[in-house]
Order: structure tokens, then sequence, then C-alpha cells
């Protein structure tokens, strides 16, 4: 990085700048461990010595500051799936229900946007379709950040809602779902190939926010896979060009996802286990009636405090998630 001609090449720059951030990290991490450890030892060592009983819960509490460090590190070093350290590209469908399911995926989308501020990482919007009265039909967004992919990974299948819905009159109780996919964005070192004949591209007009360059030419893209069946579209950049560039790389992930589930599912045949994932086999609940209490369902991971998790406190439902599956929790 000292060297004079290293940002000549910007994107080559930016990764190694990325990958040094990260190394950095995650020696300072560790020499802030060793430090505090070393910092107990000698506390202990001073009470002993001194036979001082009223330090007892400083050195309690530095042993619980301790215990936290370590737990964050246990958590880093199960992120260690060949893409985890990956952009993550998250897309939220509204399941059956009408204007509440898509009020739910507006729901599920500023959770997400909240959890992604908390944790530091950035968010682009690559496409979004409002409901017809209120909240969101579908919608595609991508968080930038160190290991955002092998956090976001748990939160892919379908959330279930149950509340009194602010769109009945007679203020029922309704059951909602919306299903959350998550890719991973593959940069041009994977070997993905798309030849565009088996490609449609259409052009068309954005519709909703976007001011009147955006809404008046025909800026928006949708590509169609044939040989997949596959549709990604984008319409939240200016020009044609960005959305198409966007486009290739929701085609590119998606592309790339199936090819790991078939993948997946040949080993799992081949042990045994597999078992097909259906819209009915929600991942977790989000109950507001007539008790609060967000339960994962892969996990048994649960809270009560539904507002929290709502305001983006989910880092004990994806911890769980990779506790459980590094086989750490039963």
């Amino acid at each position: 990085m000292s060297d004079p001609e290293f940002w000549n090449d910007p994107e080559t720059a930016k990764e190694i700048s990325q990958e040094a951030t990260a190394l950095k990290t995650a020696v300072d991490n560790y020499k802030t461990l060793v430090n505090d450890i070393d910092d107990a030892k000698l506390m202990l060592d001073m009470a002993i010595e001194e036979d001082e009983p009223s330090m007892e819960k400083e050195i309690s509490l530095h042993l619980e500051h301790i215990a936290e460090l370590v737990d964050k590190q246990e958590i880093l070093l199960l992120l260690s799936g060949e893409y985890d350290h990956n952009n993550a590209i998250l897309t939220f469908h509204a399941g059956a229900g009408g204007t509440e399911a898509q009020d739910w995926v507006s729901m599920l989308i500023r959770m997400y946007l909240r959890w992604a501020e908390k944790a530091g990482f950035s968010v682009t919007m690559m496409d979004e379709l409002p409901g017809d009265e209120a909240g969101i039909k579908s919608a595609t967004f991508m968080v930038s950040g160190e290991n955002a992919f092998g956090y976001l990974k748990s939160e892919k299948g379908v959330h279930r809602l149950v509340r009194i819905s602010p769109f009945d009159a007679a203020a029922r109780r309704h059951t909602s779902f919306a299903a959350v996919d998550v890719m991973p964005e593959i940069d041009d070192t994977v070997d993905i190939n798309i030849d565009m004949k088996d490609v449609d591209v259409d052009t068309f007009r954005a519709s909703g926010a976007g001011g009147q360059h955006i809404n008046k030419t025909s800026s928006a893209v949708r590509m169609t896979h044939r040989p997949t069946g596959i549709v990604v579209q984008c319409q939240t950049q200016r020009s044609q060009l960005q959305n198409r560039e966007t486009c290739l790389k929701l085609l590119r992930a998606k592309l790339f996802e199936i090819e790991l589930e078939k993948q997946a599912e040949l080993k799992a045949k081949i042990g045994g286990n597999y078992q097909a994932i259906e819209w009915g086999s929600q991942i977790r609940s989000y109950v507001f009636h007539p008790y609060n209490l967000v339960k994962d369902h892969r996990t048994s991971v649960e809270t009560g405090n539904i507002q929290a998790v709502m305001d983006g406190n989910l880092d004990m439902f994806m911890e769980g998630y990779l506790k459980k599956e590094a086989n750490l929790i039963v």
C-alpha cells in the first residue's frame, strides 16, 4: 500500500485496503484480549498479595468483559465459509395476504437496515416495488462490509408475522409471511459464465420516487435468463447502463446460488439427509399478539423483547445459527 502506484488500479487498491483493514482489526482485537487477560492476572495477584477482598467485584467485572471479547472472537472464527467475507444481496418478497404481507416486508426491510447501520455496514438499494396501498411487494438491496454474507446467511427463509392487523377494520388477528433470500455478491474471480444470447433484456420506465429523470426515461432494466427462468430487474440507478450492470451482478449471484444449491443437494442425498425447503417452513416467527415473542425455529433462540428485534437487534439469532451450524449447541 505504500507503493506510489498503488492507487493506479482503484478497484484492486480498494480490495487490498479492505483486506488490510480486516487483518488489522483481527490483530488489534487479539492484542486487546491478551492485554486484558494480563491485566486481570495482575489484579488478581495484587489482591492475593495485599489480601484485598474488596477487589473481587472489580476483578469479576473485568472477567465478564474478557468473556464477552472471547465470545465475539469465537463468532468471528465461525465465519469461515468460503464466501462468508463477501457482501450480501438480500431480496424480499411478500407472501399471500395483500397489504398486510406487503407491510410486513417493509417492516423486515427496516429491521435489516437498522441492523446494518448498527453493525457498521453500508446499504445500497438495487430494486424496489411498492405495495398497492401500503408497504412493499418486493425489494433487493446489497449490504456491504466484512463478513456481511456470513452474518446474513442465517436470515434466508420464510419469516412469519402474527399481529392485530392495522388494515383490518374489525381488528382481527392476521398471520402474514414474507420470504427473504440472501446471496453472496460474486466478484469476477468466480467463474460464472453468462451467455447473453440466453438473456432477454427489456427496458422500461421506472416507477415510484426517484426524480424526474428516472421516471421519464426508459432507464429501468429487466433481464430474463431463459435456461433457468431467473428474472432480475433494477430501476434505482439514474442511467440505463448502471441498472444494466446491477442486473448482471444480481444474475451472477442468483446463478451462483443455484449452483451451490445443486452441490448441497447432491451432498445431502449422498448422506441421506436431504429435506426440501418449502414456503410453509418458516425459519422465524414474530408474534405481536396475544403475547410478544420472536422465536427462531431452527435454533430455539427466542426473546420477548420484540421491539428491540424490530429495531435491528438480531445478533442473538445470527450467532445462534452459526453455533448450531458448527454443532456448538443442540
